[in-house]
């Protein structure tokens, strides 16, 4: 006979992991803070994580952002920044990641 071992149960957090409860590997940090903009954006051609983090990887980089989160089945992106960001800016991170930046969503 084998001795069975109940382990506690751990609220899961998403830690943005592949193994998350959304199965993308980008955390849902792209929630409100205090004095941001929140902008959404629709992008073309994202299709799985890799082209989420891809996108998010651009946008990131550009001044100012705090948080990006692309969901490739919805194809929109959602940009926390400390200030409006210049649409034009998006587009090239956008272009640069490989992917067509449509407008707001």
């Amino acid at each position: 006979m084998s001795a069975q071992t109940e382990l506690p149960q751990i609220a899961a957090e998403s830690t943005g992991s592949c193994c998350s409860p959304s199965g993308s590997c980008h955390s849902d940090s792209a929630g409100a803070t205090e004095g941001a903009v929140t902008t959404v954006y629709q992008v073309t051609g994202m299709t799985c994580g890799h082209c989420e983090g891809a996108v998010s990887s651009e946008i990131s980089e550009l001044a100012g952002v705090t948080s990006v989160k692309a969901v490739a089945s919805t194809g929109q992106v959602t940009v926390v920044s400390a200030a409006p960001l210049d649409e034009e800016a998006v587009r090239a991170a956008v272009d640069e990641a490989g992917y067509e930046l449509v407008g707001k969503a």
